[in-house]
């Protein structure tokens, strides 16, 4: 019967086992990077390649999903990587493959946020403990939309929210905290 089923709509079993991970990371019954884990294997199953064109929140949901998940769990890779010493070609096609994933996310936030119009929108620098993403990284949340929290360091990305309006220039904590800050 494969990862969706007809009873189901498409999206509903994919974003029903990603709150529950969330709830499991939340309850501290997943490490972070289990978390990660996870949620590869959840995208790895589910076999659904991003949509090319963004009809509703749903689709445009799913692909900033789909990429985030890739980008983080090939950085954690990376990270490992270099961490057990192994060879730079094996850390470099990580973090290539982490920095494609990260741009491609970067990407299907932008188509999402087109689908709404720019409307609903709070974008904000946040707080961070780490000294290398402090000021860089920022936090999108779709306040008409529940666990709807996007993040980004994106320049490029940063300019079209200042453009449409929707950015502004203050730092906050973010309302993902703990797991932002969190290291894998």
């Amino acid at each position: 019967m494969g990862f969706y089923n007809k009873k189901d709509g498409i999206f509903d079993r994919f974003f029903n086992r990603r709150s529950e991970l969330i709830i499991q990371l939340a309850n501290g019954e997943l490490s972070k990077k289990e978390f990660l884990e996870y949620n590869y294997d959840l995208v790895r199953r589910a076999n659904m390649s991003p949509f090319l064109r963004i009809d509703n929140y749903e689709m445009g949901m799913y692909n900033y999903q789909y990429y985030n998940v890739l980008a983080k769990y090939f950085n954690m890779l990376a990270g490992e990587a270099k961490d057990m010493g192994k060879n730079h070609r094996q850390i470099n096609d990580y973090a290539n493959r982490s920095n494609n994933y990260y741009n491609e996310k970067d990407k299907a936030t932008v188509s999402l946020l087109e689908y709404l119009d720019f409307k609903g929108i709070d974008a904000y620098y946040i707080e961070m403990e780490s000294k290398s993403l402090n000021g860089k990284l920022y936090e999108i949340v779709l306040l008409d939309y529940d666990k709807a929290i996007f993040h980004s360091k994106s320049e490029w990305l940063l300019d079209i929210l200042k453009e449409k309006g929707v950015f502004k220039n203050k730092k906050k904590r973010s309302i993902i905290d703990n797991y932002i800050n969190e290291t894998y």
